[in-house]
């Protein structure tokens, strides 16, 4: 396996070519049009290789600017309502690929697509726990990779729940189902290195920090293994991914007031110190487990919380989520920005049986379009809307 820091190219399958049809069969020709053609085909292949249009021949559109997408979702936290959704949809092993079916055409149709794990992963068979000290069946990585995630943020309150062999084992599960991660370390090199993507030969580092560990401290002789969200620290790391090659640097914050739909104080001041940053170009914001607002500060955007992506809550709201999308192009001096932010509204339907769905065409009067009219209210809440915002 590639080592850490190494960016690996995003592979994205490529749709297959047309097939072209049969020509259909000519009628006979005199000798002077089949010199003609025979002309026209040479002169054409002429400008061709010249780089010329044919003579006559309007000139074609010019190619659109180099640009990538990013997708991004909210927290997944599998309760152990959740869990029993999976064994049973798995007929007793837990797949997960049926509660999160719905998320799959926007996910994997990213050219880069990040989730949110807030837990650890159990052994295979488990034992499986839920709130308030997680072990979710190791069956979710690859319920996530299935969808089209290419990697997770895993700084999160909960990392250290299962203690550093748990956290080392969740990272070793997800580097078995092919997905990168950032925010926890097994080892001091590896927290050292950034977790680095190619994206269509764009290099986009992932970077992931917490707010703190529910009281937990982390370990004495590992003081590398949890990320925490100190501002000096994450400028500090986003330096060194820019200094590693970076032309994109991604943070996901792990922050903010569970159940609070407006971003807390600690938000509204590391947002614009960051972003001011010529290291930092988009904050993703977790932990509120409810929606919270995009905002543009300056050329760049954060969005505070893009709520729960799966759990199983009971507190009003923390059944919806939001994608996000950002478009990122170069600009005039030569960075990437981002020039479209959009979102996608998402619910997690409890069924039974639970599922994830998309509600941006949920018939009006339906609960699916209450989360949805949520959503578009709480990620306009800053300006958003005004500054470009809107719903994929």
């Amino acid at each position: 396996m590639p080592a850490h820091g190494t960016p690996l190219p995003v592979d994205r399958a490529a749709r297959p070519l047309a097939r072209a049809g049969a020509a259909p069969h000519a009628g006979p020709v005199s000798l002077l049009r089949r010199a003609t053609t025979v002309i026209a085909c040479v002169v054409a292949l002429v400008a061709c290789a010249s780089g010329a249009p044919a003579p006559g021949s309007p000139a074609g559109p010019p190619p659109p600017p180099p640009s990538f997408t990013l997708v991004a979702g909210g927290d997944v936290l599998i309760h152990s309502t959740v869990t029993d959704q999976a064994v049973a949809d798995g007929g007793g092993v837990p797949d997960f690929g049926p509660q999160l079916a719905a998320l799959a055409p926007p996910v994997s149709g990213a050219d880069l697509a990040l989730c949110h794990l807030e837990v650890p992963l159990a052994r295979p068979g488990g034992p499986y726990a839920g709130y308030p000290s997680f072990n979710a069946p190791p069956e979710l990585a690859r319920g996530l990779a299935g969808i089209g995630y290419d990697g997770c943020s895993t700084a999160s309150n909960h990392a250290l729940d299962q203690g550093a062999e748990g956290l080392d084992r969740t990272l070793g599960t997800l580097d078995a189902a092919g997905l990168r991660h950032a925010g926890t370390a097994r080892t001091p090199d590896e927290a050292g290195a950034t977790t680095m993507y190619d994206v269509r030969g764009v290099r986009v580092a992932h970077l992931s920090a917490t707010y703190g560990l529910n009281g937990q401290t982390v370990p004495a002789d590992r003081p590398w293994s949890v990320s925490l969200l100190d501002p000096a620290t994450v400028l500090s790391a986003a330096a060194r991914a820019r200094a590693a090659g970076a032309q994109v640097v991604v943070l996901s914050a792990h922050w903010g007031t569970e159940n609070d739909p407006e971003p807390d104080f600690q938000q509204l001041r590391l947002a614009p110190e960051l972003l001011a940053s010529p290291d930092v170009d988009l904050i993703i914001g977790h932990h509120a487990h409810v929606v919270q607002p995009f905002e543009r500060i300056g050329d760049e955007w954060v969005a505070y919380g893009l709520g729960n992506q799966l759990a199983d809550q009971e507190t009003p709201g923390t059944d919806d989520g939001a994608l996000a999308r950002f478009t990122f192009t170069p600009g005039a001096d030569g960075r990437w920005h981002v020039n479209r932010a959009e979102y996608l509204p998402t619910w997690i339907d409890a069924g039974p049986p639970i599922r994830v769905r998309d509600v941006s065409a949920a018939p009006p009067g339906s609960p699916a379009a209450a989360a949805r009219d949520r959503t578009d209210a709480r990620v306009a809440g800053r300006g958003a809307v005004a500054a470009g915002l809107t719903r994929g």
